[in-house]
């Protein structure tokens, strides 16, 4: 995996880095995005960025074929940070596709959570999968539309019943925790330390929380 540079100026920074489909070369531009998103100046979305890279990449690897060419473009557009991963199969993913899985039928549900929108589309080399992930002022806000939206439809999938006590909606609840339960679960089948993932999302959280 080569280096990369800022090609464009503030406030619309882009950064080029192409690899090579391998569960290594996975692991190293995982790396790589975050700490580019840290030279940016926007460490708090290198989390959410790290995840989307390693499912993006990853599907690269299963679908299109391990020791293939392809390209991560990571775009900082104002208050979204757009993540994009190029390779040379023109075969357009389904739905259901960037987390296949029989264990992980629900990965869709988990990739949701995190992007605020993502999409597939043609170039004359092959296609793009394409997502962004908001990275404005108004992002606890977001955080939490998300998480409700994942965590009503996961109950959906699930068959979770509802309950409410003293306000509280007991069902979503236990969603959240069955939700975070198999997160943990896809970062593990991921090459990713559970307990690490968990930390880091803690030290997120408290961030936000101090910032807001």
């Amino acid at each position: 995996m080569s280096g990369c540079e800022i090609t464009e100026p503030r406030p619309r920074l882009r950064c080029v880095l192409p690899f090579e489909a391998a569960p290594a070369e996975v692991r190293l531009l995982r790396r790589a995005a975050a700490a580019q998103l840290s030279r940016w100046g926007v460490p708090v979305a290198a989390g959410e960025a790290e995840l989307l890279v390693t499912e993006l990449a990853t599907n690269v690897v299963k679908h299109v074929g391990e020791g293939s060419s392809a390209t991560l473009v990571l775009e900082w557009r104002g208050e979204r940070l757009r993540l994009e991963v190029h390779d040379k199969s023109r075969a357009v993913p389904s739905p259901g596709a960037l987390d296949s899985d029989a264990e992980c039928g629900r990965g869709l549900h988990m990739l949701a959570a995190l992007a605020v929108d993502w999409c597939t589309v043609l170039t004359a080399m092959g296609k793009a999968v394409w997502c962004e992930i908001s990275i404005g002022s108004d992002r606890t806000c977001r955080r939490i539309e998300r998480a409700v939206t994942a965590l009503e439809g996961y109950r959906g999938v699930s068959c979770a019943a509802s309950l409410r006590v003293n306000g509280r909606d007991l069902g979503l609840e236990e969603t959240a925790v069955e939700l975070i339960a198999d997160l943990l679960h896809w970062t593990a089948t991921r090459g990713l330390d559970p307990d690490d993932v968990l930390d880091r999302a803690q030290m997120h959280y408290e961030a936000e929380a101090d910032a807001a």
